[in-house]
């Protein structure tokens, strides 16, 4: 049964991402005194008293806008609001009612939703003597709030419990799910993408570079997998992040790779791989993650049989090394193979678990250095003794030989490529690691 969902709205710069960092205790939403900074619909588990709820961060609402992303807020409001069990609609004491909250508190009431007015900025008693005039909008008393410092949010989330359905079932843990990243390049469809597998516009979707700040989770039911989608805000070097609110989607962005299981990297058909994109790709790697490349916007491309092929050739000479990545073809537009990418994805996610038998790894092992023994260090020759695996996700060999030095590169290189001929692992970074054989080691 999933958790009652509780969304915050008000027009801009209201402190509403406040607020919301304020309920959950942590800083999740990106929180700048420029207006419009929140701009998709930001979910996250909340408690209060024992009562677990999702809560909802929405842009700033301004209703009669022509802005192309008021515009989208906009929307993405009007979607929140047909899926919020309670409202919590903040104004700010400072400014008073303006004519867009009185606008907004009139949409809100025909919602037919359990409304919360929460007046926020009020700092001290003094300001409390200003709340009377919120009466005016019509949606009953006024809790007053200063998100900023914390003043009365425990009394104003009482509140906010005894309109929240209380649940006997609760969502599956994160760790019993597939967390998938959309990361790449700002511009590339990541957003077009999520709503192309979800079949509505959940992320705001427009041709301007770096619409998503935050990074989006989105949960999703496929083939009887339990997915979280996390839509992201473009990856760009650090040399490029010029104001703090790209800084900070940078920040989530690196924060997303670090949390998801598997990474789809979006690459623009159009643009072919570029060093940024390498760049996303090495980062996944370092990180351990499941990779796989998706080539967005196939359908622009002008092609015979033999375009993806020769596709993947020119990738696979830039990222050499990397020939254990698959690469998909799609188009967010036209849904081309859109949920074949999905499907490789959880596939990565499954070899990224896979646990080898230390019988069958030595196994491997011997057959391997038959074929190809490891060159003389100086004047020793090098033996490899034994290897288990000791760990996974992502998968970690540790292999004992009598002199770690001697293995070089290029026969770390042989031996991965070997595993992956006989156990698979694709779309998996692997790690290897070479110790001195101990003495209570048996081979």
């Amino acid at each position: 049964m999933k958790k009652p969902v509780v969304a915050i709205v008000g027009r801009p710069n209201v402190g509403k991402s406040t607020l919301f960092n304020r309920i959950i205790q942590r800083r999740e939403a990106i929180v700048d005194d420029q207006p419009g900074i929140t701009r998709d619909r930001k979910y996250v588990p909340a408690e209060w008293a024992g009562v677990e709820f999702m809560l909802l961060d929405t842009g700033g609402y301004v209703p009669a806008s022509k802005d192309v992303f008021e515009r989208a807020i906009r929307k993405q409001i009007e979607l929140a609001l047909n899926e919020a069990h309670l409202i919590i609609f903040v104004v700010d004491v400072t400014t008073g009612i303006t004519s867009i909250d009185a606008e907004i508190a009139n949409i809100l009431k025909r919602s037919e939703r359990n409304i919360i007015l929460t007046v926020n900025k009020v700092d001290n008693e003094k300001r409390e003597f200003d709340l009377y005039e919120f009466y005016n909008l019509g949606l009953g008393e006024p809790y007053p709030v200063s998100a900023i410092n914390g003043r009365q949010t425990g009394d104003f989330l009482d509140k906010v419990v005894e309109y929240v359905p209380k649940q006997n079932g609760h969502l599956p843990t994160e760790d019993e799910r597939v967390r998938i990243a959309v990361v790449g390049r700002p511009n590339v469809g990541k957003s077009s993408y999520v709503n192309a597998l979800l079949g509505k516009s959940k992320m705001i979707v427009t041709e301007i570079p770096g619409t998503t700040r935050d990074s989006i989770d989105t949960e999703m039911d496929y083939n009887e997998n339990k997915l979280v989608l996390i839509d992201t805000a473009g990856l760009r070097k650090s040399s490029r992040v010029r104001e703090n609110v790209e800084y900070f989607s940078n920040v989530r962005t690196q924060n997303a790779l670090r949390r998801c299981d598997v990474a789809v990297i979006l690459i623009d058909a159009m643009d072919g791989l570029t060093d940024q994109d390498k760049h996303i790709i090495m980062t996944a790697i370092d990180a351990g993650k499941g990779i796989v490349l998706g080539v967005n916007k196939w359908d622009l491309v002008e092609k015979d049989t033999l375009s993806a092929r020769r596709f993947e050739q020119e990738m696979q000479t830039q990222i050499r090394d990397l020939n254990y990545v698959p690469i998909i073809f799609i188009s967010a537009l036209t849904k081309q193979r859109v949920f074949r990418l999905v499907e490789t994805a959880t596939s990565v996610y499954n070899e990224r678990k896979r646990k080898l038998k230390t019988s069958e790894l030595n196994k491997f092992l011997h057959s391997a250095v038959e074929e190809h023994h490891p060159p003389a260090h100086g004047s020793k020759w090098v033996k490899l003794n034994y290897a288990t695996q000791v760990r996974t996700e992502p998968p970690l060999f540790v292999f004992f030989t009598n002199e770690p030095k001697g293995i070089h590169k290029n026969y770390r290189n042989y031996l991965e490529n070997r595993i992956r001929d006989q156990f698979g692992f694709f779309g998996v970074p692997i790690r290897m690691s070479f110790r001195r054989k101990s003495k209570n080691v048996r081979v």
